[in-house]
């Protein structure tokens, strides 16, 4: 399966942004898919990053949920509305369509239940935004293969006794899941260790070898 090149004229312009920001190029990506003016649910959302990019550049109604007081503290004093709360278990109090989006951003390999919280995602939100570091990068095969141990990169650093990833997947994993839980991929891209864009009419085996991380806009089918 091949990508549309929706969001192709993006890339220069992300590009300069990013230049011009400082700000991490998935999260630069991650706006763009967010409409103006949105509500946003950002889940596990750190240190509010994203959530201040989508209230400043979106003019989103933008809110979190954070599972570490640091995170949450750090969002606060941001200015931001987020509570501490756990996706794994939280996400099944909100009601239904609460949001017109709702982002997991480089969080749902930590989870507990990746594919019970999509499923939540989509009930909550019209859309769901998911990003997460790919597995099945070049790179991380090479060295599995060549080292025999657990790959460590910059988006996944820690060493395997510490980390608190418990649920690794590839970009092909994520596809495969999407369709479990009866979503519609309604835009996605996937960023080589550059940050750069790999090409949108790639098949799904070229992204998820050269892709180090991906990010997924998704629907609701029917």
């Amino acid at each position: 399966m091949a990508l549309t090149e929706r969001g192709a004229s993006d890339l220069t312009m992300r590009e300069a942004a990013r230049a011009e920001s400082g700000k991490r190029v998935d999260l630069l990506l991650l706006a763009e898919m967010v409409a103006p003016g949105s509500r946003v649910l950002d889940v596990g959302c750190g240190d509010g990053e994203l959530l201040e990019l989508l209230a400043r550049t979106r003019g989103c109604d933008a809110r979190g949920i954070e599972l570490s007081r640091e995170g949450v503290n750090a969002s606060v004093a941001r200015g931001l509305a987020v509570i501490q709360g756990d996706a794994d278990v939280d996400l099944g109090d909100y009601p239904d369509d609460a949001f017109d989006y709702v982002i997991l951003s480089q969080t749902i390999q930590a989870t507990r239940r990746p594919k019970w919280v999509l499923e939540q995602m989509l009930r909550v939100g019209r859309r769901a935004i998911v990003s997460f570091p790919n597995f099945g990068f070049w790179r991380m095969r090479l060295d599995l293969v060549m080292n025999g141990r657990m790959p460590r990169t910059e988006n996944l650093p820690y060493s395997w006794h510490d980390t608190p990833n418990i649920h690794f997947c590839t970009i092909r994993d994520f596809v495969e899941l999407a369709g479990e839980v009866g979503a519609k991929i309604e835009r996605a891209a996937a960023l080589d260790a550059s940050g750069h864009s790999v090409r949108f009419k790639m098949p799904w085996w070229v992204w998820n070898l050269l892709g180090e991380q991906a990010i997924f806009l998704l629907t609701r089918k029917g």
